[in-house]
C-alpha cells in the first residue's frame, strides 16, 4: 500500500464517504481537529497527574487515603481520587481519539496523512506552552 492523492475517501464508517474536493477539504479539517483534540488532552492528562501528586497525602496509610485529616488545611490533599478518575476518563479519550486518528490515517489518503500531521504539529504547537500554567 502506498499513499496517494484523490478527493475520493471512505473514512471510520460507510457514510463518511468522501466523493468531492469540498467533501475532501472539510474531512481533513475534521481529521486536523481531531489531532488537536488529541494533543489537548495529552498535556490534559500530564496537568492532571501533576496535581495528582501534589493531591497525594504525605501519609499513604489506609486511614489518610479514605479520609483526610481534618487538621490539614490544604485543600488540594485528599483529592487525589478525583483526580485519578478525571486522568482515566481523558486516557480513555485519548485512546479513542487516537485510534480514531490511526484509522482515518489507514486509508493511505495522503490529504488526510496531511491534516493529521498539521493538526498533531499545531496541536502540540499551541497547547504546550500551557502545559505550564496548570
Amino acid at each position: 500500500m502506498t499513499f496517494y492523492f484523490s478527493d475520493t475517501a471512505v473514512l471510520l464508517f460507510d457514510f463518511w464517504s468522501v466523493h468531492t474536493p469540498a467533501g475532501m477539504a472539510l474531512s481533513v479539517l475534521v481529521i486536523l481537529l481531531l489531532s488537536v483534540l488529541y494533543e489537548a488532552i495529552k498535556m490534559g492528562k500530564a496537568v492532571l497527574l501533576r496535581r495528582a501528586l501534589l493531591a497525594l497525602p504525605r501519609s499513604l496509610s489506609r486511614e489518610s487515603l479514605v479520609e483526610p485529616e481534618e487538621t490539614d488545611t490544604s485543600p488540594p490533599e485528599g483529592r487525589w481520587f478525583q483526580y485519578h478518575v478525571a486522568q482515566t476518563l481523558f486516557h480513555v479519550m485519548q485512546v479513542v481519539l487516537g485510534y480514531m486518528v490511526m484509522l482515518a490515517v489507514m486509508s493511505y489518503n495522503a490529504w488526510i496523512f496531511l491534516g493529521a500531521i498539521v493538526g498533531s504539529t499545531l496541536g502540540y504547537f499551541v497547547v504546550y506552552p500551557l502545559l505550564g500554567r496548570g
